[in-house]
Formats: structure tokens, sequence, C-alpha cells
């Protein structure tokens, strides 16, 4: 759902593969590269005409009042984590694009380890794929915890170590203290199951789905606003604190000084509106503790023909042909139709406009007229037709009809069959399997690229 990852740790392996596939795909098919860049050009003259502009300023107008209409629906309880949730993930963007500049600052060209040069490229993917793998470890344990303890106590645990960690980036000293930092942001970061759990808890059965769309939609804006937010505290990180003192700065620090006040403000924030929605009846007339997270894993793969297995077998397929496919677009779009850095941009935005359209307008809809098993298969037909067609495009209109596809699919597929998951599995283990999906689909996300 979140998009979420970068595989860091294969960064030159998968590199190496990206380039053989670059350059395999040019000599597949190649329309002519004037054309190609006509139709570019054009696209990029179009933004500028004062017409269009005020036309996508209408359709953004109207977009907001059903976006205004669709967010009054939603019940209090749900609006106050998916804030809480948005603000967690801008902090979280506000640092990772970041990264890469704080390596080489601290690093200067790299470093020898066990008589190999490290590159700053390695050491970002080492650093990155560190957070990543915290990530995954900590996920089922954070979401038993929660089944044990309650989801509250469980964000503001997370939250406050995610505080942690970025005060610890913002004042690292050495590539050993960034290294640190991410895996405490790792560790702590785990909780995306707990958010999951929490929505499944607050919600009826049939109002998930609509309900995890709404979240996913909201930490995608988050997304694309922490990074606008990093850049902004490197800038503010430049100004004297107080006017005329230039030893008064709060310098590289700054990106992390931010997040980290973001993180105080969103515990605040959850401490008083946040309210607990794991019934604890369901715990206290059992009596019985939540099975160990080896447990459950080995449960996964033994009994794969359950449906708790084969939905988090589902979505970790699902969201590794997603992840395997977006991490080569780039380079596909060069290779194809000579798409450059200039406009790869519009791509993107053109993918992640109809990813939250899906699931802010559509996904409800779709869920009250289907039902989430079937349109848990329409989203799986969508996101494999868009998967294999995007490859066979012949031009740019075919390629945005295929590339259309896998944003839809994915916005059907990811809150139906996590829906579906928080259906078929007791309410008391309910955090532990939305870990579980997130470890599986976070395995999925690395393996998928290479």
């Amino acid at each position: 759902m979140i998009i979420d990852g970068l595989n860091g740790v294969m960064t030159s392996a998968i590199h190496e593969i990206q380039a053989c596939c670059s350059r395999s795909l040019v000599y597949h098919v190649r329309p002519n590269e004037n054309e190609m860049l006509l139709i570019q050009q054009n696209i990029a003259q179009s933004f500028q005409s004062p017409l269009v502009r005020v036309l996508l300023g209408v359709i953004g107008l109207a977009l907001l009042y059903v976006l205004y209409k669709e967010v009054r629906k939603i019940p209090a309880k749900l609006f106050t984590l998916m804030i809480t949730a948005f603000v967690d993930m801008v902090g979280l963007l506000m640092i990772i694009p970041l990264l890469p500049f704080y390596v080489k600052t601290l690093g200067g060209s790299g470093i020898n380890a066990l008589g190999v040069h490290l590159g700053v490229g390695t050491i970002s993917g080492i650093i990155v794929a560190a957070f990543t793998f915290a990530q995954l470890l900590s996920a089922p344990m954070w979401g038993r915890f929660s089944d044990r303890v309650g989801r509250r106590p469980t964000l503001l645990i997370a939250i406050g170590a995610a505080g942690i960690a970025y005060l610890i980036f913002g004042f690292a000293t050495s590539l050993w203290l960034l290294f640190l930092s991410r895996i405490v942001q790792g560790a702590g970061g785990g909780t995306v199951g707990v958010i999951q759990a929490y929505v499944a808890d607050s919600t009826d059965p049939k109002d998930r789905a609509r309900a995890l769309g709404w979240l996913s939609a909201t930490t995608n804006l988050g997304v694309a606003l922490g990074p606008v937010l990093g850049s902004l505290a490197i800038a503010i990180g430049k100004r004297d604190i107080v006017p005329g003192h230039a030893s008064l700065q709060m310098g590289h620090a700054a990106p992390g000084i931010m997040a980290a006040g973001l993180c105080l403000l969103n515990m605040l924030f959850a401490w008083r509106y946040l309210n607990e929605s794991r019934d604890a009846t369901v715990h206290a007339a059992t009596g019985e503790a939540p099975r160990k997270s080896r447990q459950a894993a080995w449960q996964i793969i033994s009994h794969s023909s359950e449906p708790s297995s084969r939905l988090i077998w589902i979505y970790a397929i699902a969201i590794g042909a997603f992840q395997g496919s977006f991490s080569v677009l780039a380079l596909f779009l060069n290779a194809r139709f000579q798409v450059t850095e200039q406009t790869i941009g519009y791509f993107f935005m053109y993918t992640g406009a109809i990813s939250v359209f899906a699931r802010v307008l559509l996904l409800g809809r779709m869920v009250d007229w289907l039902g989430e098993a079937k349109l848990s298969r329409l989203g799986l037909v969508l996101l494999a037709s868009g998967v294999v067609g995007m490859p066979l495009s012949q031009n740019l209109w075919m390629l945005a009809i295929a590339v259309a596809l896998i944003p839809l699919g994915t916005a059907f597929t990811f809150p139906c069959v996590t829906a579906l998951l928080s259906r078929v599995i007791s309410p008391r283990e309910r955090g532990l399997y939305m870990g579980m999906q997130q470890t599986y689909g976070g395995v999925a996300r690395i393996i998928a690229p290479l």
C-alpha cells in the first residue's frame, strides 16, 4: 500500500541488470526519435498554455470538491489515524532523499572495509537496506505487541522511536551514527501492519477496503510532500537562527530536527486524539496470547492452502510485480520512447494521480458493486495486463493505457486483499498477520527488481 521502498544493498547488481534491460529494449522496437521528441515537446509546451492551465485548474477544483464530500464520510477515529500516518510518512520522506548527500558529506569518496573499497552509492545502498531489513523483521513483532498491549501505545512508541532516529540522523558525525539512525528508524517503523489492524478494528467488514484505500491515498500524499519539506529544511538550515549571527545555524541538522519536531507534534496529537481500537474483551475472553512471530511465518509457508496464507502470498506476488515493473520504468521509457529526465516526471505524476483517484473515488463504489473478492481478482487482472502490455506498447498512447492499468490494479488489489485477510484471521492475531503480510510483501519488493 504505502509506497511505499528501495533495495539499496543490491544497488550495483540492479543497475547492471537494468542496463542490460535497457540495451535489449533499444533493439526491440525503436520509433522515430524525432517523432517521440516532438510529442514530448508538445506535452511539455501544453502545460505552459494558459488555456490548459485554466482547464487543469477547473478539473482540480472539481476533484477537490468531490474529495471534500468523500472526506466528510470518513469516521472521526479513522480520520485521526490518517492524520497520524500522513505526518509520519512526511517525516520519513523528508530524510530518505537526502541520505546520499549525508553519506557523501560524512564519507567523502568512500571507505575501505575488509580490504574492499565502498563508494558513496554502495554505502547509501547498505544504509537503506539496513532500514528495510530492520523494518521487515520488526513488522510481525510490532503486530504481535499491538495484539497484546494495544494499537495506540504501539503507535506512540513507534512515533517516539522515529523522533529519536531523526535526531541521531541530524546530528550524526560519522557513517556509523548515520547507519544507527536508519536501524532505529527501521526497527520502529515496522508499524504499517499495526495501522492496518487499527483500521480493521475500527471499521465494519464491508467498509474496510474503502477505509484502507483512504489510508493509502493519505500516505501517498505524505510521500509527495515529504521530499519538498526536506529540501525546504536544508534551505532553512543555512539561515541564521538569530539574524546577524552566522554561527547560530542548524546547518545539516535541520532536516533531522524538523522531522523530529513533526514526530513530537504527531505524538502529542495521537496521545490526545487517537483512541484505542482493539477490543480488550477479545483477549480477556480467550485468555490466549498471539502465537510467536516465527510460528506464524512458518505456518504461512507450510500451510499455504489456508485462506490467510493464500491472501498473504497473493499480496506478496502482486506487490512484487508492481515493484519489479516500476523499478525499470524509467530505463524502459528512455530506451523505447526516448523519455528523458526532464519528462519522466509527467509519467510518475500521471500514475500517482490515477492511484489517488482510484483509491479515494472509485474503490468504495467498486467494492459496493462487486465485493472485495471479485474486485481483488479484477485488480490482479488489471495489474497483470498493465505489466504485460507495457513492453508491447508501440506508441505513447498505448503506453499510457498500459501504465494506467498498473496503479488502477494495485488500488483495487491491495486494500481488498488486506480487508479479506482481516476477516479470515482471529481478532487477537490481527496485528501479527497484518505485520506478516508486510514482511512477505517487503521481501517481494527486494527480490522482484532483481
